[in-house]
């Protein structure tokens, strides 16, 4: 009977061998092993930024990843130690409002997952990270208490020592159902934890301020290259300068999520505006004969302190090879063109002209305004702003007016007194927030002003101005190539320029990569200068003489050479167009190394420069596996020591009883 007992043993252990033999058949090799045990999550990371004062922004506490269960906000109690939370869009703002003010909540939080669908509430209320008034240090007006963002929560401008990711649709659907199973399982022996590797070198190196990570090498200045373009080109000869009229355009947005930053409406509808009214006027006949020198500038870093606009004027008074033929006594008008995207909203077509400087040439640039709204025989409107207004919104503009407070400019808006855009810089300011109609609109109205401001003094030809018309078509292919990822990047008119680095656009500015000059590395300049300035290039250019048009070798002095990323269709133009670098006043790059200077008194505005950084990382991943409670998992090693103890007891009574059997024989 013990005989037949063993071998029944034999063949439990036999069929258990070749299960588990199966099992492992299937994992062919360590990868095969990860992929089952770990779930790659994807989303977009809220990472660690410094400046000059301290710091803002997500990391893991200390060097080692965080692993913690992932729970509903709702079930955050009841789990005793800290949680990996997932929060809904709807309750992101108020979340993390009580994060600040509840030291007790804080402290169950381990990290935080947020989910990627916006809910209709959300919508409503909308949802900005930033102020009320967005940078107003740099206002040229002393009420910085103004609400130009009356859904700004200053979320985004804080430290927070645990992992923040925004998830994918896919991870969202996926961390939903994790969520609510560890919810209902409070007694099982598993439960499914995330693990963030969010380690940042600043956190590391023990540098909590811009000054001193320079120093340690463990970050990076914030910063980019702006474009300067003209039309038409800049003649080093010319006989006489003309006035300048300097139009602006921002291309970098912000987020409280680095790597998703769209800024749809808040600055890219006016950056394509500006393209679009660009290519209308190079269709032209008669730029050559401009009263007035047309300068377009696309500036990036705006959203950081206004990089772009400060280092430009620092050149300006530097006189430095990046605006060369350029002189800011020259400057009679600066035009920018802000957030026209939602001008369309609500069923009321207007746009708003918020002017400074009571001076004749506002009043003039205010006229022309009407004058090329009269000539779009449209129904749409053209409002002067209101003058409750303390001054003029946040723009580039304001760091025109710090420097000079006698120059005459206007910003062109989608809005009056207060924002339109409910989701200024944040991650949904999205291609859903703009009306490609509105933007081409806009785009006719600054084309046809530019060309009334810059050909003063002559007869007006009513039938020039009614030949500049905007191309709705390119207007559609730029929102699709700048603001979706399909095509993104990718699509032909973006290809025609450049090889993109990246297929979905983030308008995020990145940091500077090597040292700052006008004639920087390609790898070092992001997707969207690199196509920007292509496209001014192109559209403000005139073929050279007597020569190939292929940049076979260097182009000649006035020249550029556009495509030069695509093999076979490169091409040497006359243009003047230009990378100017963006980064902060109170840098300094010498021997390869950033250093932060004292502000000095010709840099107005250097005592309120953030210096703003951006940490360095290893790498930053989040997985998703199931681990055993600890308590479940000392059952398992007692029940495995009895098992193996009976075991023992059982070969040793088998042993003795087939002994005795065998001696009976």
């Amino acid at each position: 009977m013990k005989i037949k007992h063993i071998y029944l043993l034999f063949i439990l252990i036999t069929q258990f061998y070749f299960c588990f033999a199966s099992e492992v058949k299937s994992l062919e090799s360590v990868p095969d092993l990860e992929n089952a045990m770990y779930l790659t999550v994807n989303g977009y990371p809220c990472v660690r930024l410094l400046n000059i004062s301290g710091e803002i922004g997500c990391a893991n506490p200390g060097r080692e990843k965080v692993v913690a269960p992932v729970v509903r906000l709702m079930d955050v109690d009841k789990f005793a130690r800290p949680s990996a939370v997932l929060v809904s869009q709807d309750e992101l703002q108020n979340f993390f409002i009580r994060v600040l003010n509840d030291h007790d909540f804080h402290n169950k939080i381990a990290g935080v997952l947020v989910e990627s669908r916006s809910d209709l509430s959300t919508k409503e209320r909308g949802f900005s990270p930033v102020e009320k008034f967005p940078q107003a240090k740099f206002a040229p007006y002393k009420n910085n208490s103004y609400e130009w963002n009356p859904t700004g929560s200053n979320i985004m401008w804080n430290k927070y020592n645990f992992p923040v990711f925004l998830l994918s649709q896919h991870s969202t659907l996926t961390l939903q159902e994790i969520a609510s199973k560890n919810g209902k399982s409070k007694k099982a022996h598993t439960v499914d934890v995330a693990e963030f590797d969010l380690v940042m070198q600043t956190t590391k190196a023990g540098t909590h301020d811009s000054e001193s990570c320079l120093k340690q090498q463990s970050c990076l200045p914030l910063g980019g290259y702006s474009v300067l373009s003209s039309l038409p080109p800049i003649d080093d000869i010319s006989k006489q300068p003309k006035p300048i009229l300097l139009v602006v355009a921002s291309m970098d947005s912000a987020s409280f999520f680095r790597d998703d930053s769209p800024g749809a409406d808040s600055p890219m509808s006016g950056m394509i505006s500006l393209l679009a009214a660009v290519d209308a006027l190079s269709h032209i006949d008669a730029v050559n004969e401009f009263n007035k020198q047309l300068v377009f500038l696309v500036l990036t870093g705006e959203a950081w302190g206004y990089l772009g606009s400060r280092r430009f004027l620092a050149e300006l008074d530097m006189d430095s090879d990046v605006v060369h033929g350029l002189n800011s006594t020259l400057i009679e008008l600066v035009m920018e063109v802000g957030s026209v995207g939602k001008a369309f909203d609500r069923g009321v077509n207007s746009f708003f002209t918020h002017a400074v400087g009571g001076s004749s040439a506002s009043d003039k640039a205010l006229s022309a305004f009407q004058d090329a709204l009269e000539s779009l025989e449209s129904s749409i409107k053209v409002t002067t702003a209101s003058k409750s207004n303390p001054g003029i919104p946040p723009s580039s503009l304001m760091t025109f007016l710090r420097k000079n407070s006698s120059l005459s400019g206007l910003v062109l808006e989608d809005f009056d007194t207060a924002f339109s855009n409910e989701f200024y810089n944040s991650h949904l300011d999205d291609i859903s927030n703009v009306n490609s109609s509105a933007i081409a609109t806009a785009a006719s109205l600054v084309a046809r002003t530019l060309y009334i401001l810059a050909s003063e003094g002559k007869e007006s030809n009513q039938k020039a101005l009614n030949s500049i018309n905007v191309n709705s078509s390119m207007v559609e292919e730029l929102l699709g190539c700048l603001l979706t990822c399909q095509p993104g990047l990718s699509c032909a008119l973006v290809k025609d320029y450049i090889a993109p680095i990246s297929t979905c656009p983030n308008h995020y500015v990145g940091v500077l990569l090597g040292p700052p000059t006008s004639t920087p590395i390609l790898d070092y300049v992001s997707d969207v200068s690199r196509f920007v300035w292509n496209f001014l290039a192109e559209r403000t250019s005139t073929l050279r003489e007597n020569a190939s048009s292929a940049c076979t070798q260097d182009c000649s002095r006035g020249e550029v050479c556009i495509r030069s990323e695509k093999k076979g269709k490169d091409t040497c133009v006359v243009s003047t167009t230009r990378y100017i670098p963006a980064y902060s006043t109170r840098l300094k790059f010498e021997s390869g190394l950033w250093s932060v200077i004292p502000p000095n008194a010709s840099d107005v505005m250097g005592m309120d420069d953030p210096i703003w950084t951006e940490s360095f990382w290893d790498v930053i991943q989040l997985h998703v596996y199931s681990v055993q409670d600890a308590t479940y998992d000392h059952l398992i090693l007692l029940g495995g020591i009895a098992v193996t103890v009976l075991a023992y007891l059982a070969i040793v009574a088998t042993r003795t009883a087939v002994t005795k059997a065998l001696k009976r024989d």
